[in-house]
């Protein structure tokens, strides 16, 4: 071998290329995450089969079953699903024409839940409303219990028993049940502890404790940001909650400040700054829509219902929920309907959530959350406290804030409902305590929690069989006397005491108009709202003839006034199924108004 090949370089021991360790695998890296949330996605599963079993009397077959205690709600948002749908068909603005033709009906005015319907029209499309209602009821009460828990668990950092207890209470108590009854702009609350973090998070940017270079400006945007994109989405959800949700955090931060002078005075010119950024992003979003909702076309700038009736009675706070498993149906006179059992805590988890409040002691967060749910409460009782049906003359809370406005439009009882993670967040606080110390109150805090609970645990939601929609609809026939995009009359026409007809046009997805109605709109002494419109002659004149069954006498006058309103309404057609109010009577009359009819399926139909 020649000294030249003994000397030949060899390759270099740092550029030598070596196999890559693989890491682990995307299936083990799921694995690894599964295992390390075990504890979360068992408590998240827990809370979506109690949402399932609570709703099981409409499941498998939502479209042949309705909420039993509700239903004309239930119809009612239906409908808005179906219209909210036509989004995905590029067929949707802030003013339908698909309701109470010609004038329509302000979308923003009502509670139509438009982000649920946008976000879920490819079902409501595919396999119609009712199954899309289905999902959103069960959803909001485990969505929002799944919010809560992850919440408390991770905020206040406590032990996820505790956090599970709490959150069941938020996302399953009376109120949350009771409002399942067809109020899913009520129950649809699980962006609500988003923006509680989000507010929280602001608060400690805005602290510039242990910073030498002040707040955390970083943190203080994306925190005002974040929360700026929550709140529009709320208010496309339900803005109510939205309402409820701000003056109870004003409220809780009032309490909080006093409690704690030392952080008010540190974080209050970063923490109110970060507010008002987030309030002006939101505004600029929601401005238009907010001017619509109060000032376009159909919009209403008052509310319509009397906070002297629909206020709670103080009896009711230590009341059982008639839903509950251990209530009983005497205490529904103690509210105005199934839908608003909201203060109804019992006299158990109120004594144990008072016992849990001194317990505590003066932590900032307990005293808080204690100032927050007797403030809520208070306003509940209305401008006139109430007791055991009796009007007291004494003035309420509420008395104070009655004409302001935007405000009057909140039903006072419905501040109940604020009450319930603010009790909630009370147990887990306790519960961890307890967990964390030795002694009887390990095991003697839980217990009670827990008895507490399962004195409010919820039955399942009462259900029927819902009228059948005529195949005249379902089978599309409807096409062969309405124009595209026209208006179908049906008879009766639809009201807000009957607004059955409405579910003709969710089965066909909006695709036709109707008049009248069940909406709110300006039709009130000057502008001011109501429940639906004034009935035209021709419509008052069939609703008679359906209520009482008595044929009217017509004549030129009444076929003259019948040629006027059809040409009103826009209408293609009038149609009348077998199964409508004394069909046979309503048949001979609008015979007598318009002529013979066609039978198109299972309905009699004039071509007007």
């Amino acid at each position: 071998m020649t000294s030249a090949a003994r000397t030949a370089p060899g390759p270099d021991p740092d550029q030598v290329v070596r196999p890559a360790v693989a890491g682990p695998s995307r299936p083990a890296r799921l694995r690894a995450t599964v295992v390390r949330h075990r504890t979360d996605l068992l408590v998240a599963l827990l809370f979506v089969l109690l949402a399932g079993w609570l709703t099981h009397g409409m499941w498998p077959a939502p479209a042949q079953r309705m909420l039993a205690l509700n239903p004309a709600d239930q119809t009612l948002y239906e409908w808005f699903l179906a219209v909210d749908s036509r989004a995905l068909l590029g067929d949707f603005g802030l003013l339908t024409d698909r309701l109470n033709a010609p004038d329509g009906v302000n979308l923003m005015t009502n509670t139509t839940v438009i982000a649920l319907g946008v976000l879920f029209a490819p079902v409501t499309l595919a396999v119609g409303a009712p199954v899309t209602f289905a999902l959103l009821v069960a959803g909001n009460l485990a969505g929002t219990a799944i919010a809560w828990y992850l919440l408390l668990a991770r905020l206040l950092r406590v032990r996820r028993l505790a956090a599970g207890l709490g959150a069941a209470l938020c996302g399953f108590g009376p109120g949350m049940v009771s409002q399942s009854n067809a109020h899913l702009h009520m129950t649809a609350q699980w962006l609500v502890p988003v923006i509680v973090w989000l507010v929280v998070r602001l608060l400690r940017a805005a602290d510039p404790a242990g910073r030498p270079d002040g707040p955390d400006r970083r943190r203080l945007t994306t925190s005002a940001v974040g929360l700026a994109a929550a709140v529009v989405g709320q208010v496309f959800v339900g803005e109510e909650v939205l309402f409820l949700t701000a003056l109870t955090l004003l409220v809780m931060a009032i309490a909080y400040g006093v409690a704690d002078r030392a952080l008010l005075r540190r974080a209050l010119p970063a923490f109110a700054g970060g507010l008002l950024v987030a309030a002006g992003l939101a505004l600029l979003v929601l401005a238009f829509p907010l001017w619509f909702q109060f000032a376009g076309p159909q919009g209403v700038s008052d509310g319509m219902f009397s906070p002297h009736y629909f206020s709670a009675d103080l009896s009711s706070w230590w009341t059982i929920s008639p839903l509950s498993v251990v209530g009983g149906d005497a205490a529904s006179r103690l509210t105005t309907g199934p839908a608003e059992y909201n203060t109804f805590l019992g006299w158990p988890l109120v004594l144990v959530t008072a016992a849990c409040a001194v317990w505590l002691g003066r932590r900032a967060v307990v005293l808080a959350c204690v100032a927050g749910a007797v403030v809520m409460a208070g306003f509940s009782l209305g401008p006139e406290v109430v007791l055991g049906g009796t009007r007291t003359a004494l003035p309420g809370p509420y008395a104070l804030l009655g004409g302001l406005p935007v405000i009057d439009g909140a039903l006072p009882m419905r501040f109940g409902l604020a009450v319930l993670p603010l009790t909630a967040t009370l147990l887990t606080l306790a519960v961890d305590r307890a967990l964390r110390e030795p002694g009887r109150a390990r095991r003697l805090v839980p217990l009670g929690v827990a008895a507490a609970l399962l004195s409010v645990f919820p039955s399942p939601l009462p259900t029927t069989d819902r009228p059948a929609v005529p195949e005249f609809i379902t089978g599309g026939h409807w096409r062969d006397c309405v124009r595209p995009g026209g208006v179908l009359v049906p008879v009766p026409v639809a009201t807000p005491k009957d607004p059955w007809p409405m579910a003709w046009a969710t089965a066909a997805d909006a695709g036709f108009g109707m008049p009248e109605g069940f909406f709110i709109g300006p039709y009130g002494r000057n502008g001011s709202a109501t429940m639906g419109t004034y009935k035209r002659p021709t419509s008052a004149l069939l609703a008679d003839v359906a209520k009482r069954g008595v044929a009217p006498a017509v004549g030129d006058v009444q076929r003259r006034q019948a040629a006027r309103d059809v040409r009103f309404w826009g209408a293609s057609c009038v149609a009348l199924t077998d199964d409508a109010p004394h069909a046979q009577t309503l048949r001979g009359t609008l015979e007598q108004l318009f002529g013979p009819p066609t039978r198109i399926a299972d309905a009699w139909t004039w071509r007007v």
